[in-house]
């Protein structure tokens, strides 16, 4: 750790010269300059970590990133002789991207990246965080972690709009359906313990489930629910996020998930959500109502593209796309009143 403590809240900036001074210097476990990495040896867990960025002499331009590509701080600009204080809770796990392990199992302890054009960070502090409150998040590759880009899973874009005291754990995995996350022992099974009274689950499921029954697809949502319910945690029902599928102007129903057997997913989890009194977030609707509105030229850029990504993909994100789903989850968390709400930046 650094010697210096910084407690002040997210956002606040003053002249260097004011409170503890910045240096030139780097914290002592970081290293490099565009981007600077700092990595911090821990166990598994929840750690509040605060930093300073900026220079006594030098503009800067600095974002910072956490494990497998999760964003805490979108990039800042400062003046010369201006630090900006910033502070967050983290979750740290092994593995530190998907819980399967699929795209690597990333390094053990704790790594922050600080990018930007010209990253400036003069110190950083990690402590153990004392009970923040736990939203966990149960989903697939479009939630998930995505080690490598261009893949991004709104999961590691919603960090950045959650403030210190909460905390976001992504165990979304690649691949999974409503049934195959709860049979993994890897998925809700190691989810299930770590729940607390209050802590929020997001539950999205209906990719994967190409060919699940409507029946199968209320009892597993059902099953979880319960679970979530029986930890004292708060169940929250996500539809899952269109796909870039049009038939001229409009999405086709394949793009809104209705299946290979002919259910509508999003239909059955809002009607599950209403007889069960779970918070329901229309994440479908609000996502056609966005992928429709650019058109099938402009949506591209949401999805990933052969000319821009290297990759033909219309399910999966691009950085801009699931920032803008994560901030469609956002809103649908500040009109349920959910209490994370409090703690969104």
């Amino acid at each position: 750790m650094t010697g210096l403590i910084v407690s002040t809240p997210i956002g606040m900036t003053m002249p260097a010269t004011a409170g503890a001074t910045a240096t030139a210097a780097l914290p002592v476990q970081c290293t490099g300059t565009s981007p600077v990495t700092c990595h911090y040896a821990l166990a598994p867990g929840n750690y509040d970590v605060a930093v300073s960025i900026g220079d006594t002499a030098a503009a800067g331009n600095t974002s910072m990133w956490v494990e497998a590509r999760r964003l805490i701080l979108p990039a800042v600009s400062t003046a010369p002789g201006t630090v900006a204080r910033y502070s967050a809770t983290v979750n740290v796990r092994q593995p530190e991207g998907q819980p399967t392990g699929q795209g690597g199992t990333g390094t053990p302890g704790l790594d922050i990246t600080f990018a930007g054009t010209a990253p400036k960070v003069t110190a950083v502090t990690v402590t153990p965080a004392r009970a923040p409150l736990a939203v966990y998040l149960a989903g697939d590759s479009t939630v998930c972690d995505q080690p490598t880009q261009p893949y991004t899973g709104w999961g590691q874009m919603i960090t950045g709009r959650v403030g210190p005291g909460a905390v976001v754990a992504n165990y979304s995995d690649s691949g999974e359906s409503s049934g195959s996350f709860l049979a993994d022992a890897a998925l809700f099974p190691t989810v299930r313990p770590l729940i607390r009274q209050h802590d929020l689950v997001l539950i999205q499921f209906g990719h994967n489930d190409k060919q699940t029954t409507a029946a199968a697809y209320r009892d597993n949502l059902t099953t979880m629910i319960s679970q979530v319910r029986a930890r004292g945690g708060v169940p929250v029902l996500v539809t899952p996020p269109v796909r870039r599928l049009f038939s001229g102007s409009q999405l086709t129903p394949t793009a809104l998930h209705v299946n290979g057997l002919g259910v509508d997913l999003p239909a059955e989890m809002r009607a599950l959500g209403t007889a069960r009194n779970v918070p329901v977030i229309d994440l479908t609707a609000r996502s056609e109502a966005l992928v429709e509105s650019l058109g099938p030229a402009n949506s591209t850029r949401l999805f990933l593209s052969a000319a821009t990504d290297g990759v033909t993909d219309n399910t999966h994100f691009s950085q801009d796309g699931a920032t803008q789903m994560a901030d469609l989850v956002v809103r649908g968390i500040r009109e349920r009143g959910l209490s994370l709400v409090r703690f969104l930046r």
